[in-house]
Parts: C-alpha cells; structure tokens; sequence
C-alpha cells in the first residue's frame, strides 16, 4: 500500500509528563497519522469495488459478512491468576473483500457497557448465535461502514462483558486493554478463538479508527494519548479526557467513592476475581483528601497530547451536565498546541450523541472523515471550517474555530449595585467594600431565580440590558478576593442568561425525545437491523437559563496536588474556573454572575456552613468574548424579573453521581 504524505508533521511544543503516565514514552515530536490510501496505486490497478471517485458506497452484502469472535491477549494480568489478560473482539468484516484479497481498515468501539447496560438510544446489547459468535452489535455502524469496505469491532474493555482481567476505571489496564485491540490489528499483538487456536488479522490495512460515546469515548481518548501506531483517528463523543476533571470539581468530591462506583457498575468479573483492584482503587482515589495525585495522572490524558498520532473529530454538548464541556475544552486545546487535525461538532443538548441530535448529517460527516483518514480518500472534508456549531434549537452554523476566532477574556468588575443586587460591568467597588453571605447549600433553582430579591446563601450580580448581541466562547472564570470563617468552603459560580427565549430543556431529558417512527442507517438482518427511533429536540419558552457552572474547593485554592486549609483573619485570591460555553446572548438580555457555596445537586461535601467575605473591588468575572462586548456599564443592577423557584422541585436533588 502506498500513503499520502504526512499531515503536520512537526509539533508546537512537547508537553510536561506527569507521573505515572498510562505508557512509555514515545518518540518526544511523533507523526500524524496521514490518511492511507484504499490500495496499491501501482499497475494502474482499478479500485477497490467498494470506491467509487472520492467516497466509499454500499458494495458488499452485510448479510453474507464474516462475523466472529477472537480474544487479545494484552500485556497486563490484572486479576492476578498468573495468566495475561484477554479482551473479547467481535468482528463484522464484508466477505466479498476478503475473497479478493482486499484488506480493509477497522472501525472500532470499546465499551465497558456491551452486556451490562447497552449503548445507543435505545440501549441495545450485544446478542450471539449458538457457537457464541456475534449476531448482533450495538449502534448502526457496522450496518452502515461493513457494507463500505470497512470493517467494524466491538471491544469489550478488559474485566468487562465476556473479557477476562479486572476494570481499573480510565486506568492503564482499561486503555491497554483497548490499545492492545489496535496492536493485533497491526500485527502486533496475539489472539485466539473460543477454543484457543491463534489467529491473525491478515485482513487488516492496520488503519483504525475509534469512535464512542461518553466512556467508550473516553477509551478512545486513552488510547490515542499512547501514540499506539496504527491509530489513524478517533471520534470522541462527550467523552472524558481526564478522570479527576470528572470526579473531582476542583477539589471537591463529585460524589464520593465513585472509581468504585463504575467499577462496580460494568463488573463482568466474580466479585472475588477483582476485589483486590477495587480495594485499590478505592484507596488510591484519595476521597479524604480530594487531591490530585499518581492515581489521577494515570487517568489524565491531557498530558500527553504531544503523543497523539491520530487525527481528532470531537462532538459534545455545550449543556452536558455529566461530562462537562472542560473535558473537550482542555483537550482540544492540547491537541491544537500539537497541531493534531481536528474537528468539533458542538451542539445545544446535554450528554447526547450528534446521531440522536442532527442524524442525517451526523451520518454523512462521519461517512467523510472515515473515507478520508481510514481509506485515503481526498474528499476535501479537511478543507472545510472546522467548527459545526448549533447556535439555537435546530439552527446551526459553521466557523474557523474554536474558540471563535477573535475572542479574547474581557475583565468584568463586580459592583456593590442597590445593596440586594450587584452590578456587573459598572464602574465596580473600592478595594474594600464587601458583600458577605452564608452557606446554605441552595439548589440551582434557588440560587438564580428572582435575582432582584434578597436570599441568603448567595451573591447576585447583573450587568446592564446588553446593548447588542454577545458572543461568550470559550472558558470562563471568577477572580475573587475572599475572607472565609472556616478553613475551607466550596465555592460555585455560574453564568446566568436572564431573559425570555426559546430554549434546549436539558435539565432531566439532555434536551432530546424519542419519537415513534423510524429511519435505517444501513443493512439488516433478522438479527441485527440498522433502524432507529427518530428524535426530536426538547424546546421550551424561558426567562432564564444557567449558561455555565463552575467549584472549588477553597483550601485546593494553590494547587490540586495539596490542600492549604485557609486562616480565618486572612484575605486570599482565588480563581473558581467555569465549564467551557459557547452562546451569543441576545441584545436585551441581561448576563448575571450568581455565586454560592456548597452544592449538593452536582457535589458532595462536609465543609458547610461558612460565611464568604468579597472584597468587590478586587474581585472580576473574566469572560472570553469575540466580536463587540456588548456589556453596558451600570452603577444600579437593573430590574429583573423571572419566576420563582418552586419550593417542592428545587429540594428534588439532582443525584451527582453518573454513569459516564
């Protein structure tokens, strides 16, 4: 096979290496994988049946495809039982190019949840014939890219489903095990069949590509941070790219033994056959402590962008309340200081995947990116913006970048305002003049409603009527100047879009509906058919909406790795970091800035009761904005109205523990 000339082929910079990072290192500026070529230019040799010009079609029979089951053997013996773990692969290959003789590049999904808890939608489970062979994988790509000339593995993650070894939770065992999977395809690695005879991948181009939602995602993310050669791209869905981020706010507990939790959740193993790995992860989390340390460096694979060979097509929810838009964020960042391609999809729901939000053309961009990275096919999908981005229900458009191109942090000074209210944008306070309140661990619903009337537990601040549309991309954060009574509090912040409009209801749907008819995506058989549930967007008319959340748990104010409890006489400046948002508010409506302290719908904590002093005057919200900043300076916080919080529903805590 012949390849096309490799894409960006130097790096910008070499990251920092943590402890303990999930593998040893690579090459310090590795190559991007460069899109492969479908096969052999030489001789003039026509292309394969499955290409047609500059795209794949539907050429071979899904019905007549080669389906089997093999085992992987990794590196790692988890279990302890002396023998190397083994990770179940079940395949669906079109047979047609394997009578040719034409091999075929993989597209894989690996996923704790095959058995437990199914994927998709519809929550659709792997199912086997009478000889243990797959008849049926979740999700429609295997109906859809197998008929293409691809070819699809589902991977069930080591100590999950029908695979042997243990969960370690975003661990070097978990990523290795899916990694592994990659080596075989490049003949790398062993495996075996059901009755133990070895078999190979012969059929294999070695070009894979992974794809997932939430922690099948996250695995993909693992994987690429290893550098694994071989690993041409992934599609990370509202995945995760570092496990603290998503079980640690700051220092503060998401909920507590929670790599426990999840374990537990996905075990396929006898609880005697992995206790050891959960006694380890519950101690090695460090819940007393809420630190950063070796165990979350394992699981953090920011670190190692500077690894990443393959390409990166991410998609997620501004409004994910589950996997937080910092776990894209920070990612993408890393992977641009790389110069890593890349792709974003963003769009108005919660913890959705773009197939259940904007099918049709999820489908086709997912059809383009595969073509071009898994079968070298110069379509041009690398020409187009980067950015897809949903700005409305049901309205989208596309940009440069992200985030938007322009867009810079803006200081915003907080001002003392009527006394109940303050201001955002005005001529702000003297260094001096303080606003004080006390922990009442308030539900989101109490905190912004009514944002003109006096309510203990929190500080409200609002700018002026926004004289023209504002553009708020990017990470957000609150610089605060703080005196605290006790040697720690949580401390939240969030931005508020106060102001009547029609809204994506995420709160307890994640802003999507199942309907009853349905669309196909691909080939079928009496097993495995390629239809699903069409869906629709959630929409309601609203006064306010919480744009973005952000914690931190006062004592980590210096550094996540320790704590430095607070002294009760003392002022001291920290920075409470924001989720990532992009929004354009429009002219008319009015930004609010609401801060309180512990919040027991998203965390959990035993630091309560404080009382916070701010210090106005040396206190800002820093707020990354493109275009003209639209923020009216005010000296009186202007009058706002919405409903107020129903008493019965703001004490329904939302749980804060997920399953990713």
């Amino acid at each position: 096979m012949t390849s096309a000339p490799s894409i960006a082929g130097t790096r910008a910079r070499v990251a920092s290496v943590l402890v303990g990072l999930l593998v040893a290192a690579l090459p310090a500026a590795p190559v991007v994988a460069s899109p492969i070529a479908a096969q052999p230019a030489a001789g003039h040799r026509p292309p394969p049946a499955h290409v047609v010009g500059d795209k794949t079609v539907p050429a071979y029979s899904y019905a007549d495809a080669i389906r089997e089951s093999v085992w992987v053997e990794t590196r790692a013996d988890t279990d302890g039982d002396g023998v190397r773990d083994r990770v179940a692969v079940d395949l669906v290959r079109p047979r047609e190019a394997a009578t040719a003789g034409v091999r075929v590049p993989v597209i894989m999904d690996a996923s704790p949840y095959y058995l437990c808890c199914g994927r998709g939608n519809e929550g659709e489970l792997k199912t086997y014939d009478a000889a243990g062979v797959i008849a049926k994988a979740p999700l429609f790509y295997d109906n859809y890219f197998v008929p293409r000339g691809y070819a699809f593995a589902a991977v069930d993650l080591a100590g999950t489903a029908r695979s042997t070894g243990c969960e370690d939770v975003g661990g070097p065992a978990e990523v290795g095990s899916a990694k592994a999977v990659v080596d075989w395809l490049n003949g790398r690695a062993r495996a075996f069949t059901a009755d133990g005879r070895p078999v190979d991948a012969a059929w294999s181009t070695g070009q894979v590509g992974m794809i997932g939602k939430s922690w099948d995602g996250s695995v993909a993310n693992g994987v690429a941070a290893t550098g694994v050669p071989g690993l041409a791209t992934i599609v990370p869905i509202s995945a995760i790219s570092s496990w603290y981020d998503y079980m640690r706010y700051q220092g503060n507990l998401r909920a507590a033994d929670y790599p426990g939790f999840l374990h537990s959740y996905v075990n396929g193993r006898t609880d005697d056959a992995c206790a050891g790995v959960l006694a380890r992860l519950r101690a090695d989390s460090a819940d007393e402590t809420g630190d950063y340390n070796r165990f979350w460096a394992q699981r953090d694979y920011q670190p190692s962008a500077d690894r990443v060979r393959a390409s990166v097509f991410v998609a997620h929810g501004v409004n994910d309340l589950n996997v937080t838009t910092n776990q894209f964020a920070r990612w993408w960042q890393e992977l641009a200081d790389q110069g890593v391609p890349r792709k974003l999809w963003l769009y108005q729901a919660g913890h959705e995947d773009p197939f259940d939000v904007r099918r049709a053309e999820w489908v086709a961009a997912l059809h383009r990116w595969f073509d071009y990275w898994l079968q070298g096919l110069r379509n041009g999908v690398m020409g187009e913006p980067r950015v897809d981005r949903e700005t409305a229900p049901g309205t989208w458009t596309t940009q440069r970048d992200w985030p938007a191109p322009g867009a810079r942090d803006v200081r915003v000074p907080l001002g003392a305002g009527d006394g109940v209210t303050g201001t955002l944008g005005g001529r702000g306070a003297r260094p001096g003049q303080e606003r004080a309140y006390l922990d009442e661990s308030l539900t989101e619903a109490e905190l912004v409603a009514e944002p003109g009337t006096a309510t203990a537990g929190r500080l409200v601040f609002l700018s002026g009527a926004l004289t023209a549309p504002l553009r708020i991309s990017g990470s957000p954060s609150v610089r605060l100047r703080v005196r605290v009574d006790r040697p720690t509090t949580e401390l939240t912040a969030r931005l508020v879009d106060y102001g009547t409009a029609e809204r994506i209801s995420y709160d307890n749907s994640e802003g999507v509906r199942t309907l009853t008819t349905e669309s196909c995506w691909g080939a079928s058989t009496a097993a495995d058919d390629a239809c699903y549930r069409d869906t629709e967007e959630i929409t309601a008319v609203t006064d306010h909406a919480v744009l973005t959340r952000g914690w931190l748990d006062a004592a980590h104010h210096r550094s996540l790795r320790f704590s430095s409890p607070l002294l009760p006489d003392r002022w001291y400046t920290v920075t409470v970091p924001l989720n990532a948002y992009d929004a354009v508010l429009p002219a008319g409506h009015v930004l609010g800035l609401v801060l309180g302290q512990s919040d027991p719908e998203f965390t959990e904590t035993n630091d309560r009761d404080a009382t916070v002093r701010v210090d106005l005057g040396r206190s800002e919200l820093i707020l990354p904005a493109a275009g003209r900043v639209g923020l009216p300076a005010v000296d009186v916080a202007p009058s706002v109205v919405t409903a107020p919080a129903d008493p019965s529903a703001a004490r329904t805590a939302r749980d804060p523990r997920q399953v990713p």
